[in-house]
């Protein structure tokens, strides 16, 4: 009988050995490691890498065969998946020992250009797709992407709107202020109508007009019964965006203005109003209509001032002092 040298230099035991080698069945001393973290060779990594997709590359063309049974799809397809994470393991290993990124995180992609579901974790290949439970995983997920794509194409037709949807061109043409201003004037009438009839006074007095005061200047409706130019219109939007930034810095000048207040508090808010001669002629005019109130119950209240209030601040901490030191 020939001795294990002889026999390993026969053509049939190398023969063998290429066959087991190209099957991923090598020889006990030439074994690919079950840690990819043991392997402190670039070029060892890249080879059983190598051997890794050869062998991906032959489980992927026998789960396409029809003669295999639904358990033997399920294996192959285990399979699969078990050589696919230790693919990515030695190509983990490979980039720690400074070669190259074999990594490509690209997503699968099915007939439709669309993602299959299952492309993260576990994958599905070949018939392993159309296995029963499987199947329905697939058609579930392309029934919610198709939903999703309906409510999508709902609510895509209200976004990119003009200034004509959130009603800024409302009053452009000037018809609506002007119907605005009509409505106005008749619940003016009827409200005016009302109380005089609560109160007991006679009806044939003339109606006044409406006291708008400043608000008229601020009307957007010219008095030549033009319509505003349209920059006004198209700018509405944007100034209610810029009142909001402009509410936190008029909150800091408003903070400085209380601390620069002058003492006689009520003599600043009379002249906010105009004076104390308008302030009374508006009480003069509206006691004039309300015969039960005189034009002194109509004034503004008189406000102290900061010395008055701290002079009564100061009183009340004195009293609270003596009471604690001394009794009542």
């Amino acid at each position: 009988m020939a001795r294990n040298e002889e026999k390993a230099q026969s053509m049939l035991y190398r023969f063998r050995e290429a066959q087991a080698a190209e099957l991923g069945l090598g020889t006990r001393a030439d074994r690919r490691p079950k840690m990819a973290s043991a392997c402190k060779s670039l070029r060892e990594c890249e080879r059983w890498r190598g051997e890794i997709l050869r062998e991906l590359s032959r489980k992927v063309s026998k789960i396409q065969d029809a003669g295999l049974t639904d358990y033997e799809v399920r294996d192959v397809n285990d399979e699969i998946n078990k050589l696919m994470r230790e693919k990515r393991h030695w190509e983990n290993q490979i980039i720690a020992l400074g070669g190259a990124n074999y990594r490509r995180n690209v997503a699968m992609l099915d007939d439709d250009g669309k993602e299959v579901p299952g492309t993260k974790g576990y994958k599905y290949f070949g018939r392993a797709k159309d296995l029963p439970g499987v199947r329905e995983l697939f058609q579930s997920k392309k029934k919610e992407e198709e939903e999703e794509s309906e409510a999508l194409s709902f609510y895509k037709k209200f976004t990119n709107q003009g200034p004509a949807y959130f009603g800024d061109l409302d009053e452009a043409d000037g018809k609506l202020l002007g119907y605005e201003r009509q409505a106005e004037e008749t619940e003016w009438r009827d409200e005016y109508t009302n109380v005089r009839e609560i109160l007991d006074l006679p009806l044939d007095d003339p109606i006044p007009e409406i006291p708008r005061g400043s608000l008229a200047s601020s009307s957007p409706l010219p008095p030549n019964g033009l319509s505003p130019p349209q920059h006004l219109s198209n700018t509405k939007r944007k100034a209610q965006e810029e009142d909001v930034e402009m509410d936190t810095a008029n909150s800091e000048a408003e903070k400085r203005l209380r601390k620069a207040e002058s003492d006689n508090t009520a003599k600043a808010d009379v002249s906010s109003y105009g004076g104390a001669d308008s302030i009374r002629a508006h009480a003069t005019t509206a006691a004039a209509y309300l015969g039960f109130l005189s034009p002194e119950d109509l004034m503004p209240p008189t406000l102290p001032t900061r010395e008055e209030m701290e002079g009564v601040l100061l009183a009340l901490r004195k009293q609270a002092l003596v009471e604690e030191y001394f009794g009542e």
